[in-house]
């Protein structure tokens, strides 16, 4: 209980402090952006919120991407859409330094604000602090570090001037060229759903706000590189890659080892199954109505029961069933970015439900 009282008395004397704080006419609001890392919750990099004013000796950074590893059920929460992130404030020497250890590069651009709207953005973020407005329900595309710091300096500006260019990319667009380790790619593609191929109208990417900033300099001053990232070097780079699917699905389709095909359409149905689920439980709209589900589809399930038991007449019906499903998939798939990386997994289709359907017919007549 007194470690609660000293934890509530110091956050009360810190919003005091800076609540007191009238910046001068040197002081400096700028947009951090940081970059990528391999794990998936830094892949698309980091926006942050920097005011720093050197005759007060403030140098603040306000972050609205911070979460807690140890919520119950976090994982779970996060698949759902209800997971709390929340608006942190941290010396800029202490955010620079944690960004630096994880070899993340820190850009810099010094927004143009007017002195009256510089003191009015500090107080708002050091009043969201420690309000009920420090918490946030985190949405993929609508609501992120990003957007929550579009969102704030339009306000500020007192109308939309930071926006999403006009162009006709989709999310997925804007995406794609992000997910630089192959198979995470081919995960996070397969379950996302149509929301992301909707034309993009939100700036929910920190490099994409970047370029925005950059493209617009009446708000912003040139890019300034705070801290530039080692390049890392990939070892055995054509494992994580189209090639190594590409190798595994050709030694799929020369395989003649039925348990082999049994196997990998059980997978594939059950794939399909997490996607009908999934879209029922998750909040997250990305992940519904998922067309993904005409690739690997639950009635794989049934298939394979069928060609497992040699029912011939049923196993031929489901047959012809899939692959028209799976030509559906394709002709949708022909405008989409992602197609190459799903196109292994048509081609297996194809040629194995062929395959087998006509097998199956040949051995109907025989009998």
């Amino acid at each position: 209980m007194f470690k609660k009282v000293v934890i509530l008395f110091a956050l009360i004397r810190s919003l005091s402090l800076f609540s007191q704080v009238p910046l001068s006419d040197q002081a400096r609001v700028s947009i951090l952006t940081c970059g990528t890392a391999p794990v998936t919750y830094a892949m698309y990099g980091h926006t942050a919120i920097r005011i720093q004013d050197i005759t007060k000796g403030l140098d603040q950074v306000y972050n609205y991407g911070a979460f807690d590893f140890s919520t119950p059920n976090f994982g779970l929460r996060f698949i759902k859409g209800d997971l709390q992130y929340f608006i942190t404030s941290d010396a800029f020497a202490d955010f620079e330094y944690s960004y630096q250890l994880d070899n993340r590069s820190i850009y810099e651009q010094e927004l143009k604000l007017q002195p009256a709207q510089k003191q009015q953005l500090f107080d708002e973020l050091n009043r969201s602090l420690y309000s009920e407005e420090r918490f946030y329900t985190y949405k993929f595309i609508d609501r992120n570090c990003t957007t929550m710091v579009v969102d704030k300096i339009n306000t500020i500006l007192g109308r939309e001037i930071i926006q999403q260019p006009k162009n006709n990319l989709s999310y997925r667009d804007i995406l794609f060229p992000y997910m630089t380790d192959f198979y995470q790619k081919l995960g996070i593609q397969l379950i996302f759903g149509t929301k992301v191929d909707q034309k993009a109208t939100r700036l929910f990417l920190p490099f994409e706000l970047k370029k925005a900033l950059e493209q617009n300099p009446a708000i912003s001053r040139p890019t300034v590189t705070l801290f530039a990232a080692t390049p890392q070097e990939i070892s055995l780079p054509w494992i994580n890659s189209f090639y190594s699917l590409f190798a595994l699905m050709v030694l799929l389709i020369v395989s003649q080892r039925k348990w082999i095909q049994v196997t990998y359409f059980t997978l594939a149905g059950l794939l399909g199954v997490f996607f009908s689920v999934v879209g029922l439980y998750s909040l997250h709209e990305e992940v519904l109505w998922n067309y993904n589900i005409l690739l690997f589809n639950p009635l794989f399930l049934l298939f394979v029961y069928f060609y497992s038991k040699k029912q011939l007449e049923k196993t031929v019906l489901l047959g012809q069933i899939l692959i028209a499903f799976t030509g559906i998939y394709c002709l949708y798939m022909l405008n989409k970015i992602h197609l190459s990386v799903v196109f292994p997994f048509i081609a297996l289709h194809f040629f194995w439900l062929i395959r087998i359907t006509i097998s199956s017919k040949r051995k109907l007549r025989l009998t």
